[in-house]
């Protein structure tokens, strides 16, 4: 890798930091869930995320921000996070945030599958028995027959392939356009759409508690998705990509402070397995472009 090895561990650095966001912003939405509609907490969110997005980045870039080369797909990339959203806002409401988070996080595998069936691209033997393994993984995690598996496992692995069409997108548009651009249009399409539904499901969040934690999402969601743009600015995203297994760690940790939950010995394998088969994943991506890693103690 051409980036000096300091460029590399911050990045490593801004991931690490920006999965314990999104664990600390699924926590929080697992918790408000009980008492607050879920499409309400959605429209904060977006529109919390939208408004600190725009403070930050107008005043240096003005209208430029606005620019973009492929509108449509603007459009789409903001439809399929917000279905994303949608999806995991419903799925926290009913499953602990471990195991959800472990199912989630199955997408890197599918987008193998995808890259397979969609861009034909060449997919290693090795390849294919990590995809099963993390498949595999995931059995653990729902254990079909088991009193674990109900129709609720539905909607994250719906939310696993709508992810992995967002990430294929999101990967097809950055070549051209700025990530900053793709944020800010994200953040207001998901404001839109979810304003569309609050006429029939608003309701005045009454406690003060419900209102920090309200924003407490809207920040989380700003801060780490501006902590991935600033980390896939310093190193590749195969040299990134295991370290946001961590977000399991940090989403079990979460359960359990905040909710009194933690997973059963099971469900724990089935995490690693799913965590196992995703970071080796991420190796042979490495390896197979011939990307050289720098150590982290360099």
């Amino acid at each position: 890798m051409k980036a000096p090895a300091a460029n590399t561990l911050q990045g490593i650095g801004f991931v690490v930091l920006a999965t314990a966001c999104f664990a600390t912003l699924d926590t929080t939405t697992r918790h408000i869930s009980a008492g607050l509609s879920v499409l309400v907490a959605l429209w904060f969110r977006y529109a919390i995320q939208a408004l600190i997005t725009t403070v930050v980045v107008w005043p240096g870039r003005g209208r430029k921000v606005l620019q973009t080369q492929h509108p449509r797909f603007q459009l789409a990339r903001g439809l399929l996070l917000f279905a994303c959203s949608v999806l995991a806002f419903f799925s926290l409401k009913f499953m602990p945030v471990g195991e959800f988070t472990a199912i989630v996080l199955l997408a890197p595998l599918v987008i193998t599958l995808l890259a397979a069936w969609v861009l034909r691209e060449k997919v290693r033997k090795l390849r294919w028995l990590l995809v099963v393994g993390g498949f595999a993984g995931t059995l653990v995690i729902i254990r079909p027959g088991s009193h674990h598996f109900d129709w609720t496992v539905v909607l994250p692995l719906m939310l696993v392939g709508t992810n992995a069409g967002f990430q294929i997108l999101t990967s097809k548009m950055a070549k051209t356009e700025d990530p900053i651009t793709m944020h800010f249009y994200t953040g207001w399409i998901g404001t839109a759409l979810s304003s569309l539904t609050l006429p029939f499901v608003w309701e005045m969040p009454q406690d003060w508690t419900v209102w920090l934690q309200l924003l407490l999402m809207g920040v989380l969601a700003s801060i780490g998705h501006f902590l991935l743009i600033l980390a896939y600015g310093r190193a590749p995203a195969a040299t990134l990509t295991p370290y946001m297994y961590t977000q399991i760690g940090f989403a079990v940790l979460g359960g359990w402070l905040v909710l009194d939950h933690l997973p059963d010995q099971w469900t724990f394998v089935g995490m690693g397995m799913v965590a196992l088969c995703g970071a080796l994943g991420a190796w042979l991506t490495v390896r197979e472009n011939r990307i050289p890693v720098q150590a982290p103690e360099s």
